[in-house]
C-alpha cells in the first residue's frame, strides 16, 4: 500500500469517527495497521504527515487525540 493510500485511509477512519468516538493516535495506529497490513511505524510516519499538512489536529481533554480541523 503506497503512503497515499494509508492516509487516505486514515484521514477516512478519523472522519467516520467524529461525533461518536475521540480516536487516540494508538487507536489509528491499531486499526490501520491490521486493516491494511502495515507497520505501526508506516502508520504513524503517514499520520505525521496528515498533522504536518494540517489534514489532522491534535486536540487535548483530558488525553491527545486526533480529529479532523474545525471549519473556518
Amino acid at each position: 500500500m503506497d503512503k497515499e493510500e494509508l492516509k487516505q485511509k486514515i484521514y477516512s477512519l478519523v472522519e467516520q469517527s467524529m461525533g461518536k468516538k475521540k480516536l487516540k493516535q494508538s487507536d489509528i495506529e491499531k486499526k490501520i495497521s491490521e486493516e491494511a497490513g502495515v507497520t505501526r511505524q508506516d502508520v504513524k510516519a503517514a499520520l505525521k504527515e496528515l498533522i504536518d499538512e494540517g489534514k489532522l489536529i491534535y486536540t487535548y481533554f483530558g488525553g491527545s487525540f486526533v480529529e479532523i480541523p474545525p471549519k473556518q
